[in-house]
């Protein structure tokens, strides 16, 4: 009984989706994947109509984040299957001003608004905004949506903020709880995706954006961040709520968040095999010996490129090295790595490669 629900929730995902995506909207996608695949969703998704933060986002909001009962659908206080600790009522519980939880809902930018310096469209995009409590969106403030392992504050509905627990960072992050963890992680594949044109930009702005953004326009995350956000887009997939939120943000917004639509096009760009080129790079950039056995040096030969960071990781373990580089080589040693397959980011000055090698023993 329980495969027949899994396989019929699935389906009505399925036509929910299929019913709403215009035809020939993703069209320009087909057949791509790595980063050719999100550049084309960028050139689809871009130029979107622009919304008035004041008082665009909150009229918004009573079509694309309304509850069945008519409330406010807070992803801080809300308790998916349970009692929510309260609840908020359209324009009647606006912020305003607020002292403790449950006192009014505001807007909640889940990509902070300082890691884009609060400039627009991002400042009223409602791909990354919510509607949340105003006390808990203060906690969370502008440290990034990881795990935590050692809890200072907790909300309640269990939204935490903390000692990060995720391996590769261990400042201060907020984790909202596990059935909306997989809807940021899609908010943020979709602000790499629309802004991939200013995102190199953002790196600047703050300690938070250092830490999470990676300086570039092709993957943009940090490896330890692109691990966090697949991991929460595996565990918590798409929902009715995100499917409902996308096609009603469409109407206002006219363009679509197409890791909703089509969820598998996460891992065909982040996945740790999805950047693996398919078109030949051989004539600028070279690894050898190949397989491997105690070490590997990567060449680079374009006057206009230098590599600035290499990242060694496996499927299993996620990075196992980061290393720093100023030039044009690189020489990794192994002799600490066990026999089998790894695989190489080499980043250069706008964009990434990645790379499988071969260690042998």
């Amino acid at each position: 009984m329980k495969k027949i629900f899994v396989f019929l929730f699935a389906l009505a995902i399925f036509f929910r989706i299929s019913a709403q995506i215009p035809v020939g909207y993703y069209d320009a996608a087909a057949g791509l994947s790595g980063l050719p695949l999100k550049t084309a969703l960028f050139n689809i998704i871009k130029n979107h109509t622009t919304l008035s933060y004041t008082p665009g986002l909150w009229t918004a909001f009573q079509t694309t984040d309304v509850k069945p009962n008519g409330k406010v659908w807070d992803v801080y206080s809300d308790v998916p299957g349970g009692t929510p600790p309260y609840e908020y009522t359209f324009v009647t519980n606006q912020c305003g001003s607020y002292n403790s939880e449950g006192d009014c809902y505001n807007r909640e930018h889940s990509l902070p608004e300082s890691w884009f310096a609060g400039a627009s469209p991002m400042y009223s995009d409602l791909f990354h905004i919510y509607p949340t409590d105003g006390k808990v969106n203060g906690v969370r403030s502008n440290f990034p949506l990881a795990d935590v392992g050692s809890a200072s504050t907790t909300s309640l509905n269990g939204s935490k903020l903390g000692t990060c627990s995720d391996a590769g960072y261990t400042g201060t992050v907020f984790e909202p709880i596990d059935e909306y963890k997989g809807d940021f992680a899609r908010s943020y594949f979709y602000m790499a995706t629309c802004y991939q044109n200013l995102i190199a930009t953002w790196y600047n702005n703050s300690t938070e954006a250092n830490a999470v953004l990676s300086n570039n326009s092709g993957l943009v995350f940090e490896t330890w961040y692109i691990n966090t956000l697949l991991a929460w887009d595996t565990n918590d997939p798409v929902s009715p709520k995100e499917v409902d939120r996308n096609n009603a943000i469409y109407t206002v917004q006219n363009n679509r968040n197409p890791y909703i639509d089509h969820p598998e096009w996460v891992l065909a760009i982040w996945g740790p095999t999805a950047g693996i080129r398919t078109t030949d790079v051989s004539d600028y950039l070279s690894l050898y010996p190949m397989p491997a056995k105690e070490s590997i040096t990567i060449n680079l030969n374009r006057a206009d490129l230098d590599i600035k960071k290499v990242e060694l990781y496996t499927l299993a373990s996620g990075m196992l090295q980061s290393y720093p580089v100023a030039g044009k080589s690189v020489t990794i040693k192994l002799n600490d790595y066990a026999a089998g397959v790894y695989f190489v980011s080499i980043f250069t000055n706008n964009e990434v490669i990645q790379k499988k090698i071969v260690v042998v023993k």
